[in-house]
């Protein structure tokens, strides 16, 4: 961790042990955020329609939903809110040691954070306010999915294909 002390620390130049670490660690999280975006396809899918029908309650694909309660909003946002935050915080310290534009790191950190923000409040504001939020909800989910695609891939490219800086 020492090494994130230096404002000129770039992932790129890390040492093989640390590369290895910090790929692993990515290639998990990548595979938890797929399995996440699956189950997002197969069980609620992307389309105005099911979104509502998934918060507000009806019929998907043959299976009957019923509307989402209290409980069930607070337990997604509860569990969201603590274990994405930690995924965010790791994997934005991990993108910001690559070499991308002070600008492109944080407009996909920003938009990565909104997201979140967005997918949390929308799925209440699909089901307490108006359906039409459904349309906030796929936005945020396809936020997510280009943030977080960056901020695994571009660290993973960094690491083992980009070539090290010339300060060697």
């Amino acid at each position: 961790m020492k090494n994130f002390a230096s404002p000129s620390f770039r992932l790129r130049d890390a040492s093989f042990d640390i590369r290895l670490v910090y790929s692993l660690f990515l290639l998990f999280i990548l595979g938890g955020l797929a399995t996440t975006w699956i189950f997002q396809f197969q069980r609620i899918g992307v389309s105005y329609e099911r979104v509502v029908a998934y918060y507000l309650g009806g019929e998907i694909g043959g299976q009957m939903f019923f509307a989402k309660n209290l409980n069930a909003l607070l337990e997604e946002t509860h569990f969201h809110a603590f274990s994405m935050s930690v995924v965010f915080l790791i994997l934005a310290h991990l993108f910001m040691a690559t070499s991308l534009s002070r600008g492109a790191k944080l407009f996909l950190i920003l938009t990565t954070f909104f997201s979140h923000v967005f997918d949390m409040s929308g799925s209440w504001l699909t089901r307490m306010l108006s359906p039409t939020f459904a349309y906030l909800l796929i936005l945020s989910w396809v936020g997510l999915w280009l943030g977080y695609g960056a901020m695994i891939l571009v660290p993973l490219y960094e690491m083992w294909l980009a070539p090290k800086s010339k300060t060697e």
